[in-house]
């Protein structure tokens, strides 16, 4: 555990393109963004400028071709796949100029999830007034499986994925908040009609559970809230989340343990949800856009997921949900986050190539 310095960014926008074919046709792949490290989570501010969190702790404000680290961040568990996560710009951000983040907190005995939120200074160097609103306890040891995406609601709630932390049989005890998508107030208030209020020796703040590692989460265009999380050795889902429901981990998988010994009871039973689609072998999927823009219309509706393992970003359509394009090339490697643009581009986030890039008709 060790608080970050945050300095001036290394980092520039730039101008490189190249050409990539897809279904929609060519697409002009350009570097917007260089000199990243370990980036996480991408969101963008109304007055068309970007922020970019590193899970090594630093926040960058990107303006104009230049990159800033803003300061005013906490001490940050960085250890093993904690650190400084998702970014979320709510919808009010103009008026409010507030901020969500997830994060790994240093706790007792380890780190655990946490949300907070915080105000963006004028002149976007730094935050002011972070506040804890939520944090799994208790800490653990373990460095895995933090899970930390964060969506805001059509109902205006927040909506958080939280891994199992590496305790498998956790995601199924209502009485922890590991393996579980919660939903809670932009204030960390538990909403009175979330599922399990009246579940004795259940957490209120569970919305639904049975989850490994969620690392992507979207709305559709209906308002209705998927994720996509990490499987074992294969079994990596797609689910289409509901109140209250049990997505099944451990008990169920389509995947099997590292060791390759089965998991649980097989791939289905009785009060348990089963995934709309599912990978095997895995393609250790991170960060998820269902696109709703204009600049590719032939795609809006459809599902797009990064992928560490595989260097490319998975494109899902149909009932049933089916993998139906694969886009690759030099520029997707180890993809961590996507999002859609607010002028319907599409972006992303390479680990690989510590960088950001867009999407757009070629």
């Amino acid at each position: 555990m060790r608080l970050i310095p945050l300095i001036l960014a290394a980092c520039f926008a730039v101008t490189q393109a190249h050409a990539l074919d897809s279904s929609a046709g060519k697409l002009t792949v350009t570097k917007m963004v260089d000199r990243l490290n370990d980036p996480w989570a991408i969101g963008f501010l109304p007055d068309d400028s970007l922020l970019i969190t590193e899970k090594g702790g630093r926040l960058l404000h990107v303006i104009n071709g230049q990159g800033r680290a803003i300061t005013g961040l906490p001490d940050i568990a960085t250890r093993g796949q904690g650190g400084l996560l998702d970014v979320l710009v709510p919808r009010d951000f103009a008026q409010s100029r507030q901020l969500y983040f997830t994060y790994s907190k240093p706790q007792p005995g380890g780190a655990g999830t946490a949300i907070a939120h915080a105000r963006l200074a004028p002149g976007a160097d730094r935050l002011t007034d972070w506040t804890v609103i939520f944090e799994l306890e208790p800490g653990s040891s373990g460095g895995r499986h933090f899970g930390s995406r964060l969506v805001e609601g059509r109902d205006g709630m927040l909506y958080a994925t939280i891994g199992d932390r590496g305790d498998d049989d956790s995601a199924q005890d209502l009485s922890r908040q590991n393996g579980s998508v919660i939903r809670i107030a932009r204030d960390g208030a538990i909403p009175s009609d979330n599922p399990l209020t009246q579940t004795s020796g259940a957490l209120p703040e569970i919305w639904s559970y049975g989850h490994r590692n969620p690392q992507g989460a979207a709305l559709d265009a209906k308002g209705n809230l998927w994720v996509v999380e990490h499987g074992a050795r294969g079994g990596d889902e797609v689910n289409s989340i509901a109140r209250g429901a049990n997505f099944g981990w451990p008990v169920i998988s389509y995947g099997r343990h590292y060791s390759g010994l089965k998991i649980g009871e097989g791939t289905q039973k009785s009060g348990m949800e089963q995934p709309a689609h599912y990978w095997d072998p895995s393609i250790a999927p991170s960060g998820m856009m269902i696109y709703q823009g204009d600049m590719f219309p032939e795609w809006r509706g459809d599902i797009f997921v990064g992928s560490l393992k595989f260097d490319m970003i998975s494109r899902l359509d149909g009932t049933p949900l089916t993998e139906v394009e694969r886009l690759k090339s030099t520029e997707t490697r180890r993809v961590r986050d996507i999002r859609e643009a607010p002028d319907g581009s599409i972006w992303f986030l390479s680990v690989g190539q510590g960088a950001a890039y867009r999407l757009s008709p070629g």
